[in-house]
């Protein structure tokens, strides 16, 4: 018997995860695992379940997918924000191969769905990512440049400043410099 899969919007970070275990721990929901933007449930939930489920997601900002569009756009954004935020392994492929593979569907439906329901592409989406996660790098002021465009995958540093400029409007430095910058949020990117 396969475990049934709830899909979740918004979850994009650690605290994000434990919020939602936080929730099915309340409501006494059994649960396998929970990872960004899903979650494994033990058993199916019974409607009353779901709708207590579902305000209570709400509450905290997430909200509870259905429709196989929503859901789609869920998997690719936790797929990306994972990569780009949090795994420790680089890329050995380009993202459009990484998301066919890991959706098993075609890159040129991915991004259609992708681009028809968000209004942007995947490729401006991995960027904006990118771009946060930079911001990041930079106010932590751990890395140089050449350090976090390595990390980053960028191919030099001259390509990684013209992308944060196109992107925030200023230089590295400049946002460095900027005391008043400050990143978005990962789920209003």
């Amino acid at each position: 018997m396969v475990s049934p899969e709830v899909l979740i919007k918004n979850m994009v970070c650690p605290r994000c995860i434990e919020a939602v275990k936080g929730i099915l721990i309340d409501l006494g929901i059994s649960f396998q695992s929970v990872a960004l933007g899903k979650v494994v449930l033990q058993k199916t939930l019974t409607n009353s379940q779901e709708e207590k489920f579902a305000n209570k997601l709400e509450i905290q900002g997430f909200e509870l997918l259905k429709g196989e569009k929503s859901t789609m756009i869920s998997k690719i954004k936790s797929l990306l924000i994972d990569q780009i935020h949090y795994s420790k392994e680089p890329l050995h492929t380009n993202y459009s191969t990484f998301l066919a593979d890991k959706l098993n569907e075609e890159y040129s439906h991915l991004s259609r769905l992708f681009s028809a329901v968000e209004g942007i592409t995947i490729e401006k989406f991995i960027t904006r990512q990118k771009i946060e996660k930079v911001k990041e790098l930079l106010i932590y002021n751990e890395l140089t440049l050449s350090e976090i465009a390595f990390q980053m995958e960028y191919s030099s540093v001259a390509y990684l400043s013209t992308q944060f400029k196109k992107e925030t409007g200023m230089t590295p430095s400049e946002f460095k410099k900027d005391k008043k910058s400050v990143r978005n949020s990962l789920d209003t990117i």
